[in-house]
């Protein structure tokens, strides 16, 4: 893995040795890939005897609860005092999946006031250059949990990654790969699956708890999804699904029940971008899947104040859910036409 400036990885190492309170926050909405980086992390510090915190903005998934050490994260807008105080008296802030201050809402207001060393370890393209003094950026890696690894092991720090750390970090890969259905090829993310795989984690027992342990109210929002609100537009090789507040509402919606329901429309032949809309309480969440060489990213940028990744991005609009819809409908045909994706 290309990490471009090896005095990074020192540099890293010589902020975590000379810190004993350390703070880690991943992005607002925690997927796999932020709480397992986050956690991952976490378990290797307190190895190494520090005085860690991990403050997550909002609630993460209850698929995620089963990772070790997830029971004293701390969130952050149920707990703004605790959290506050305990970024300003830490030594070190490492933020992990990551690189807008953008990303973790409210807290980022917060450090742009604080001036506490921040190092950030992320694989999302075009960090921010006032987010963290240190940052190690590799947009190539598969995931942030991936980049992580590879990190403490170059900073010669794997000897302190336990199980529990490594199994945190292999969820991440797994959840940010779809199960290395995507953003894959690199043998190097194989490579360091094996070495968690030696270090003794059970694969089965992580994926059953992450992909085999859904609720029955996710399941029928998901058939819900699936069945009725899935619309295919083929002459844009592109299919959607939209959920209102309402229909959340009625099937007893919880954080991270939605996850993974914009890759469905991927499974259908002749499509090759996938849409989800989720409506919140003042906005529109969107996320964006695509195959192929339909560049995700570009488009969630171009017209949805958004980004990510070539294949996985995301997006947000102010306008009323039937009226996003309605929008990403004609500025995906201009895009087609201006980019050739006919």
């Amino acid at each position: 893995m290309n990490i471009q400036d090896k005095t990074q990885i020192d540099l890293l190492k010589t902020k975590i040795d000379n810190s004993r309170k350390v703070i880690i926050v991943p992005h607002n909405n925690p997927d796999g890939d932020a709480l397992g980086a986050a956690l991952g992390l976490y378990n290797t510090l307190r190895n190494m005897d520090k005085e860690v915190t991990v403050i997550s903005p909002n609630e993460f998934p209850d698929f995620l609860n089963w990772m070790h050490g997830v029971n004293e994260v701390l969130i952050y807008d149920k707990s703004i005092k605790k959290s506050t105080k305990l970024i300003k008296e830490s030594e070190l802030v490492i933020f992990v999946d990551f690189n807008s201050l953008t990303r973790i809402k409210l807290m980022g207001e917060l450090f742009e006031q604080d001036d506490t060393p921040r190092i950030m370890i992320d694989h999302h393209p075009f960090p921010d250059a006032n987010v963290a003094q240190l940052q190690i950026s590799v947009p190539e890696a598969s995931s942030t949990c991936e980049l992580l690894f590879h990190v403490l092991n170059e900073a010669g720090l794997k000897d302190a990654v336990t199980k529990e750390a490594a199994e945190c970090i292999y969820a991440g890969i797994m959840t940010d790969t779809g199960s290395l259905n995507y953003n894959s090829n690199r043998p190097e993310t194989y490579l360091i699956v094996a070495e968690l795989l030696r270090m003794g984690i059970d694969k089965e027992h992580i994926h059953h708890m992450i992909f085999h342990n859904n609720s029955f109210d996710r399941m029928r929002l998901l058939g819900h999804a699936l069945g009725e609100k899935m619309e295919r537009l083929p002459e844009l090789k592109t299919a959607y699904i939209s959920l209102s507040q309402e229909e959340l509402k009625r099937f007893n919606f919880k954080p991270g029940d939605t996850e993974g329901f914009v890759n469905q429309a991927l499974w259908i032949e002749g499509v090759n971008l996938s849409a989800l809309f989720t409506e919140k309480k003042d906005l529109i969440k969107i996320s964006f899947r695509s195959r192929g060489g339909f560049p995700a990213n570009k488009f969630s940028e171009t017209y949805f104040n958004g980004g990510g990744h070539f294949n996985a991005a995301g997006g947000e609009s102010k306008l009323k859910l039937d009226e996003t819809v309605e929008r990403f409908k004609n500025v995906l045909k201009e895009f087609c036409d201006a980019n050739g994706f006919n």
